[in-house]
């Protein structure tokens, strides 16, 4: 029998939707996974098979296929679990079909609890536009999904999910008084005021401007003359970020994994502060057929510091000319090309001498 469900990954800094296609026919059992999925995509079927049977559902002894569809896009992540999952009951008759369009998104772990994913805030926005109204999901991801106007159905584990599409696709009470428009904020980081430095009245006038006009700085001076800390507190006489940059920064961040539990929408700029051992693909991004944000696209919207400026690789500082010319970072695959946007302000500090 065949049966569909839907779940999403993350192209880029965009989300994408995929329909999770199952059918079980007669046969040696067999679980055959299609669709050009990555290695965590892959390992899902010995996730999927171990919860359900913890889960106290019964694991069809029959030849499973499961397409990714599209198929020519390469997937990635575990977040197709549960779609998997609740593809192969719909198809084995254990639960029935939904009409209603419904989004599925989680991992699997083999005792049939839901762990979050990553990427949760771009696939729902994506999700939203094609006209999706419900999404199912790990609690851990719930506070992120609210950022959505979408109806936000958050399960501890398979049992959990399974009832959502069984008895209806009804948000818990406190869910249900939620209003969209109203949703908590919650800032991600916290920085130095720039009100308690005392002195340095010449260099506080430059770092003003700076962050009035968006313009890069370099600070030069003997070491413990306040260079790092004048830096870190430059974010707090920033102006607030429109609602636009807020939901572009909270997607790169939910894209990179770096959202907590509880955590909203980020009103704060970000400041960044990478080592200067760190390599070119860290702080522009890339690795895998599908590349993840770097540094520059984290800062994106706030501040990337570059402590010991001259300590830094020269093809390290060379790969910052397209963010600091175009405010954006392309990275070319061999099926695809990648854009992260990374417009951000630069400060970099140094000691007036290499001896220092």
């Amino acid at each position: 029998m065949y049966a569909r469900s839907f779940a999403g990954t993350v192209y880029g800094i965009d989300g994408m939707l995929v329909a999770v296609e199952t059918d079980i026919a007669n046969g040696l059992p067999q679980f055959d996974l299609v669709g050009l999925g990555g290695s965590a995509v892959k390992e899902a079927r010995d996730r999927v098979r171990a919860a359900l049977r913890n889960g106290g559902f019964d694991y069809p002894m029959q030849r499973i296929t499961v397409n990714l569809a599209p198929a020519d896009l390469r997937k990635e992540g575990s977040g197709f679990d549960l779609a998997i999952a609740i593809g192969i009951l719909q198809a084995s008759k254990q639960i029935p079909p939904r009409p209603e369009a419904v989004l599925v998104l989680g991992e699997l772990a083999l005792d049939g609890a839901l762990r979050p994913v990553s990427g949760v805030l771009p696939i729902l926005l994506e999700a939203r536009k094609q006209g999706f109204t419900h999404v199912i999901l790990p609690e851990e991801n719930a506070a992120e999904a609210r950022l959505v106007d979408i109806c936000v159905l958050p399960a501890p584990n398979l049992a959990a999910a399974i009832g959502y599409w069984t008895r209806g696709l009804e948000p818990p009470a406190a869910e249900s008084r939620r209003d969209p428009q109203k949703r908590s904020v919650q800032a991600q980081m916290n920085h130095s005021d720039f009100a308690h430095v005392c002195g340095q009245t010449f260099v506080k006038r430059g770092l003003e401007v700076a962050a009035a006009g968006f313009h890069n700085v370099l600070l030069v001076g003997p070491p413990g003359s306040g260079k790092t800390m004048l830096a870190t507190c430059l974010p707090s006489i920033m102006p607030d970020m429109t609602t636009d940059e807020s939901y572009d920064v909270t997607k790169i961040y939910s894209i990179a994994g770096q959202l907590t539990r509880n955590s909203g929408l980020i009103r704060e700029r970000p400041f960044r502060s990478p080592h200067h051992t760190i390599t070119a693909a860290a702080l522009i991004g890339g690795g895998g057929q599908i590349p993840r944000p770097g540094e520059c696209s984290l800062a994106h919207g706030g501040i990337l510091f570059l402590d010991e400026l001259p300590e830094f690789s020269r093809h390290v500082l060379e790969v910052l000319r397209q963010p600091l010319e175009a405010g954006l970072v392309t990275i070319g695959r061999s099926r695809q090309v990648f854009t992260f946007p990374a417009r951000f302000l630069l400060v970099g500090s140094m000691n007036p001498c290499p001896c220092e």
